[in-house]
């Protein structure tokens, strides 16, 4: 079957009963195009023919999360369901992915484990093609062109540093179904497609078939080459929940530059950059020592496969306010251990850390909605805990064959997360750790969070369901630090002057969607005026503030951070070669100048 065939069929059945139609219209004949705006849609034109080719040259990871929303009288809306898939998406030869299976888990959400294709039917309870959500990364990838398509020229406007001319696109009359629909930000370079919003054509006497609206944002992630980054899709109404909701979705490219392997021994030559050296420079070893450093062989196995597969960030300048954090409770407590614990970032949405050896992560997500630093204190207390209760890794990872296996499996094959009975004790462990620390004064931050997501923990059940690591929660729902909940004043969401007890999604960090590198966004702080402001763990809107590749420039190694020093929660990042949310800057004029980063 042809590429526009599986398109077609994956776009028609994967969209269908989720929004409002856009339906077939008589619109006024378009405003004929300057010289000027006709040879930059005709460079667009080939310029989308291109990325449809890089693309499909391409195997990223795909992370779709969902949120359905219902009315809330108070908080405008709220989520009451949501649904998270991952999985490695391979455009070569055919449109089809390769999900990453889930493991079993001992907290009851998972029975099993389940493909990223059956995750998809399972979050509309519909039947439809896998890669629904991806169907967006494609404006039209055979008949994008002036004789399927007509242009009005809209507007100039600024997206971050980048200028482009912005343009409503509509499919001419009887040019058939799914047909996009919407508008289109074309870069005034090169021609390059950077961002579309809006929908796909429906039939008109068609009840049934319904598509939802979408913006789709690109990123130059190298030189010349524009790729998919981010999707956000809503509808208010059409959710499958209740009569009368809606939902939010937000879809995350990244790992462009990963490779996918075809057997199972492909991985065995793939080499990890900036991976860390934890083995001792002494000649002759203890017993003990021997012990430890085959923990470490494990621990570093497992932490290149990770990166391999595209879950875990190589190592970045953010891992530095982690481990500042983590020194602080080290030093705090007179702690002394015989090596140094180090800190990475898992580049996944769920709300989970784990102890990898002597190498604690927290996964994007969670980093995302905390709002403090004392709340970071907490999750690393915890699993600085388990490091100090001798609760390492299997040790057989340290023989390098047991993890040579498609990326797609690594949820099965890697098992991390701990016992209920090893949790418990390391809760309480945490405890003791949070209280001898700096941060002892500071418990009610901790405690509203911690109040928040039990809140929200049962509507959320995907968000806070772990997928490597360690749940936040207990098979009940009640926190494994607990004790934190009677440690600060009681948690209301309406009362504005109270301080947010967890953030949106997104509020902390931004991945390289080329490389994997995570930076801290530069933002200021949101100022709240209503209840419905604060949006605790909630999915939002995506806006880029975007900029031209530029290569990474070589930085000068710098001295580690003071002992018991503020970690400047979120911390400021380098100069990034990728852009940073934030909102974009119009301008309606052809003379427009962008506007300068907020501080």
């Amino acid at each position: 079957m042809s590429f526009r065939k599986l398109w077609m069929t994956g776009l028609t059945v994967s969209l269908g009963v989720l929004s409002v139609q856009a339906k077939t219209a008589k619109f006024a004949p378009p405003v004929p195009l300057t010289p000027a705006q006709t040879a930059l849609v005709q460079k667009a034109i080939g310029q989308e023919k291109a990325t449809v080719k890089a693309i499909q040259e391409h195997t990223p990871v795909v992370q779709t999360y969902i949120q359905n929303m219902r009315p809330d009288p108070k908080l405008y809306s709220v989520p009451e369901s949501d649904q998270y898939m991952l999985g490695r998406v391979d455009f070569g030869k055919t449109f089809n992915d390769k999900s990453y299976e889930t493991k079993s888990s001992k907290h009851g959400f998972f029975k099993g484990s389940f493909k990223y294709v059956s995750g998809l039917t399972k979050a509309f309870n519909i039947s439809y093609s896998s890669t629904g959500f991806m169907d967006m990364m494609f404006l039209d990838p055979v008949s994008f062109d002036q004789q399927h398509y007509d242009f009005a020229f809209v507007r100039r406007e600024f997206l971050g540093t980048i200028r482009t001319d912005v343009f409503d696109v509509r499919p001419k009359p009887k040019t058939g179904v799914g047909r996009f629909f919407g508008r289109i930000w074309i870069e005034d370079q090169d021609g390059n497609i950077v961002r579309f919003n809006g929908t796909y054509t429906s039939n008109a006497n068609d009840e049934v078939t319904r598509y939802y609206h979408f913006d789709s944002w690109r990123q130059n992630i190298q030189p010349d080459v524009w790729l998919p980054a981010a999707i956000y899709a809503e509808e208010s109404q059409g959710g499958t929940g209740k009569k009368g909701t809606g939902f939010r979705a937000q879809s995350q490219f990244w790992g462009y530059s990963l490779k996918l392997p075809t057997r199972e021994s492909d991985a065995e030559s793939i080499t990890v950059e900036n991976a860390q050296d934890q083995s001792e420079n002494s000649q002759d070893v203890s017993p003990l020592a021997a012990k430890r450093q085959w923990v470490s062989q494990a621990e570093q196995n497992v932490l290149d496969r990770l990166v391999q597969a595209g879950l875990l960030a190589p190592p970045s300048d953010f891992d530095k306010v982690l481990e500042t954090v983590t020194n602080n409770i080290i030093i705090g407590n007179k702690l002394n251990l015989p090596g140094d614990i180090h800190c990475r970032v898992l580049l996944t949405t769920p709300l989970e850390s784990l102890a990898v050896g002597n190498t604690i992560l927290v996964s994007k997500g969670l980093l995302d909605v905390l709002p403090q630093e004392e709340d970071l204190a907490a999750i690393l207390s915890f699993q600085l805990a388990h490091i100090m209760l001798g609760h390492h890794i299997d040790t057989r990872y340290a023989f390098n064959d047991r993890l040579l296996f498609p990326d797609e499996a690594t949820f099965e094959r890697i098992n991390m997360n701990h016992t209920a009975a090893d949790d418990g004790d390391a809760a309480k462990k945490a405890m003791d750790l949070f209280n001898g620390s700096i941060y002892h004064d500071k418990s009610a931050s901790v405690s509203l969070f911690y109040q928040q997501l039990v809140s929200r923990s049962k509507s959320l059940p995907a968000l806070v369901t772990p997928r490597l690591g360690d749940s936040l929660l207990k098979a009940d729902g009640t926190p494994w630090m607990s004790a934190f909940l009677n440690q600060g004043p009681k948690l209301n969401i309406e009362d504005v002057a109270q301080d947010r007890a967890a953030l949106p999604l997104g509020s902390r960090l931004r991945t390289d969607s080329w490389d994997d590198k995570v930076y801290a966004l530069n933002l200021k702080g949101d100022q709240i005026l209503n209840p419905g402001d604060k949006m605790p763990l909630e999915l939002t809107p995506v806006y880029f503030r975007l900029q031209r590749y530029q290569a990474a420039a070589t930085a000068p190694a710098t001295a580690g951070a003071p002992a018991q020093a503020p970690a400047q929660i979120p911390a400021q990042a380098p100069v990034p070669d990728q852009p940073q949310p934030a909102a974009p800057a119009a301008a309606t004029t052809d003379n427009a100048q962008p506007q300068q980063n907020p501080q």
